[in-house]
């Protein structure tokens, strides 16, 4: 499959509103070499580096995660200890969250709130996204990765060396309810039926001291609180990534390539969907919200710059493109 036009390094840049997909690539740990590109989806044209591009200066070391709210765009930069708010117009900085340990991703409680999970740090920070500042913490006994909003509540999952989902009050910061699941829930997806699915590596290797399982697959009834049901996988192949389709009837992980299942399924898929092949490093994934395509970050070797490729929902390949080192999250516009 060709590759799709690199873009443009003229310093002009303005994504498009519901067609556009930014990937966060993470870069080389302590190299500051991070960056973000922005993928056109209906010109199937990529723009690299269009944070320094904008700015005059690089992105960081290891980015990790973008949100958008309202705006602008957020973009969490782990070891640099900074969260950058961007223009989406131009994707200019106008402000920075700092005095952070290290930040993982940032969810929007309000215009005046938002969380900030950590993965060094057994709390999640409080901040005031108008004004930038810190304004207070959560304490978790854990540190804490991705955010889900249901219902007037936040459901956090503690993936390094822990083994619960956190519950919390969004009115009252408050923790009110520790779900168990198995060991390092790594991430999780909510579906049409107001379910929430979490995804569990096993721990990864046989010293982890929260313990070590073959990785699996539980399912929480959020109308009260409780798993409803488990699966576990058949070795110890490493898991993550897991998403759901934009009517949230079908998910997605990736498993020794991309596993897709149906959110009614009684069983886990026995073979990928799109299984990888040789060389190939899948580190990333989304599915585009607007027409069902499947989109993996390739990080290679994890030194070279990656690419993206572009599946139809039926696992053919339509295209692929090249982004930053080690490409390893991904936000819709």
């Amino acid at each position: 499959m060709k590759e799709q036009n690199p873009g443009t390094e003229d310093g002009t840049f303005s994504p498009v509103q519901g067609q556009s997909l930014f990937v966060v690539n993470e870069g080389s740990f302590g190299s500051g070499n991070s960056s973000l590109s922005c993928y056109d989806a209906v010109s199937q044209t990529v723009t690299n580096g269009v944070f320094s591009m904008a700015n005059g200066v690089p992105l960081g070391d290891t980015g990790q995660s973008m949100t958008i709210h309202g705006d602008n765009g957020w973009v969490v930069v782990n070891n640099s200890k900074i969260i950058f708010a961007v223009g989406l117009s131009d994707m200019k900085e106008k402000g920075r969250i700092t005095g952070l340990t290290s930040p993982r991703n940032i969810a929007f409680v309000s215009d005046t709130k938002a969380y900030v999970t950590d993965l060094y740090d057994t709390k999640i920070t409080i901040v005031n996204p108008q004004t930038y500042q810190v304004t207070g913490w959560i304490e978790t006994e854990a540190s804490t990765e991705q955010m889900i909003i249901s219902d007037g509540y936040m459901y956090v999952n503690c993936w390094s060396y822990g083994t619960e989902i956190l519950k919390i009050d969004l009115a009252s910061d408050a923790i009110v309810k520790r779900i168990k699941v198995g060991i390092q829930p790594c991430s999780m997806a909510l579906d049409s039926q107001n379910r929430l699915w979490v995804l569990t590596d096993g721990g990864g290797w046989e010293g982890n001291p929260a313990g070590y399982e073959s990785p699996g697959m539980s399912r929480i009834d959020l109308n009260d609180g409780e798993v409803d049901a488990e699966w576990k996988f058949d070795d110890y192949t490493s898991v993550s990534d897991l998403t759901v389709s934009h009517d949230g009837n079908t998910l997605y992980w990736l498993r020794s390539g991309v596993c897709k299942m149906d959110i009614n399924a009684t069983d886990l898929p026995s073979e990928p969907l799109i299984p990888n092949s040789s060389g190939q490093t899948f580190y990333s994934l989304t599915v585009s919200p607007s027409d069902g395509d499947i989109y993996v970050g390739d990080a290679i070797d994890y030194s070279p710059n990656g690419k993206v490729y572009r599946y139809s929902a039926d696992g053919t390949l339509k295209s692929e493109f090249s982004v930053g080192i080690c490409p390893g999250a991904f936000c819709w516009y």
